[in-house]
């Protein structure tokens, strides 16, 4: 029998996921794939991700991985995947996509977003979700927050938070849905790009890349292409407010997609539909549009305030 070694990180949700998808190469390959744990420049900095890289930065060393052939196979969230993929790398496979919306934990039950007391203290890590949140509520205190999804749990408490917001996705698969408040409608918060998508990643020329065909769920890999193709038109990747959303309609892909200003002032948005087969093209148009209509002054606006 071959050896297929699977990378991942170290987190509860990313040993999850790679989990998953070991059972799910196991079954259609008739391989017992190796699971290689691997530590990443974003599980070892403690600051803000935005400012030193975006969450890239979880997904370095993995690629490296695969590129020198001490693993077959790399597990990401998807969300995490920069816009720009390696030339020798590719996206073989997706798993089926879970809840892609953003979720309210609050320390009171039953709290909404709506119903959250003015001037209550939010912990979230994502500028995304960050500059939404003050676009929807200017009077809500946004407290930085890292850690894996347990940490942020513990922080919920230990910090004297009044909510947080994390991924449905994710307290979904670690059995922590009974926490979750809200779960927040796209038209309120606009997910991050591939958000509740698991992306199985190859070397392109690796002959594994075809057969790993035999798990990947189309209509998941067929958002994703929209959304990423969405990211990659602006340039952006997850450090930057872009956010984006594909949803399946019959024979077509209704796309919306969204950059935001960190502070929440300036935002542009437009939603197109098109067919399945075109996803990567109708994601670059919209992105184009929304280039076209402002997001470009957003983005170069961030790129000012980064610059040396």
């Amino acid at each position: 029998m071959r050896e297929v070694r699977i990378a991942t990180r170290g987190s509860d949700l990313a040993l999850w996921q790679a989990r998953e998808v070991a059972g799910r190469v196991h079954k259609a390959l008739g391989v017992e794939p190796e699971i290689v744990t691997l530590e990443t420049t974003g599980d070892r900095l403690k600051g803000s991700l935005a400012k030193v890289g975006g969450k890239g930065l979880f997904v370095k060393e993995i690629e490296e991985a695969l590129l020198e052939e001490r693993a077959d196979i790399a597990v990401h969230s998807a969300k995490d995947l920069p816009a720009a993929p390696h030339p020798d790398l590719t996206l073989a496979a997706f798993l089926q996509r879970a809840d892609p919306r953003d979720a309210l934990v609050a320390s009171a039950p039953e709290t909404t977003l709506a119903s959250l007391r003015r001037g209550a203290r939010v912990g979230t890590g994502s500028v995304r979700r960050a500059a939404q949140l003050r676009l929807l509520r200017s009077d809500l205190e946004i407290v930085p927050l890292r850690g894996n999804v347990p940490t942020r749990l513990r922080k919920l408490e230990d910090e004297g938070l009044d909510a947080i917001i994390l991924a449905c996705a994710g307290l979904d698969r670690l059995g922590f849905e009974d926490r979750i408040c809200e779960r927040i409608e796209p038209e309120l918060l606009l997910p991050a790009v591939a958000q509740g998508s698991v992306a199985i990643q190859t070397r392109a020329a690796d002959p594994l890349t075809r057969e790993l065909a035999a798990v990947d769920h189309r209509e998941t890999a067929i958002a994703a292409t929209a959304e990423r193709a969405f990211l990659g038109a602006l340039g952006g990747d997850c450090s930057v407010p872009i956010a984006a959303l594909a949803l399946l309609e019959g024979d077509a892909l209704r796309l919306r997609g969204m950059v935001i200003s960190p502070d929440g002032a300036r935002r542009v948005s437009a939603e197109t539909r098109f067919p399945l087969e075109d996803a990567a093209h109708g994601g670059a148009r919209l992105g184009g549009a929304v280039l076209r209509d402002g997001g470009d002054a957003i983005l170069e606006s961030l790129r000012t305030e980064v610059s040396p």
